[in-house]
């Protein structure tokens, strides 16, 4: 099946990629997957809002980050200002800025390797790979020469993103059960002058 054949199959309610011509359907998210996804896509998209603007986006959307590569449908995705000409209807055409997957165990080994690899060699400028399962969190930036180095958070466990000057979180925050309230975060984002 060809990408454009894809894309005419794949409707609104299907989670799939396209690899190597194939379709790979995606099981359902858990809970705790969804709820993290869902906290994180607020937090974006409020920070994209006040911000310098961008898109945020999020699973089923497709991103073909080129001709050579699959198609995938990253769990949330940010793009950009000076990037909105490559949304089209249906896809993104060229990398995200910012990629979040949420690793599930079933989605680790493709998370890990193929997507990591896919993205940096694609030019996705950062690439969140959270764990819930493992409390693990691994924050890839784009270097130069065009490689992915780990951002690790500060001393006191926060991280800062390249990709979204002003946005940070507490790392933790993404292991609470449920996650913190939205409007706790934007406070706290409010007194440190993040907006």
């Amino acid at each position: 099946m060809t990408y454009e054949e894809f894309l005419d199959w794949l409707d609104e309610d299907t989670h799939a990629e396209w690899v190597n011509g194939k379709v790979v359907i995606h099981s359902p998210v858990s809970l705790r997957q969804n709820q993290l996804a869902g906290w994180l896509l607020i937090l974006l998209s409020a920070f994209a809002e006040e911000g310098d603007g961008g898109e945020v986006l999020f699973a089923p959307f497709q991103m073909k980050i080129g001709p050579d590569f699959p198609g995938r449908a990253p769990d949330i995705l940010f793009v950009a200002r000076e990037n909105l000409s490559r949304l089209r209807p249906n896809r993104l055409e060229g990398p995200a800025d910012l990629v979040v997957e949420i690793v599930s165990p079933g989605s680790r080994g493709v998370d890990r390797g193929d997507e990591h690899f896919e993205y940096e060699r694609g030019g996705v400028r950062e690439y969140w790979l959270l764990d819930p399962e493992r409390t693990l969190a691994e924050f890839n930036q784009l270097r130069p020469d065009g490689r992915y180095h780990l951002a690790a958070p500060d001393e006191n466990g926060v991280f800062h993103s390249a990709v979204l000057p002003g946005f940070w979180l507490k790392v933790g925050w993404l292991w609470q059960d449920p996650p913190p309230a939205v409007r706790d975060v934007l406070t706290a984002w409010e007194a440190a002058s993040a907006f």
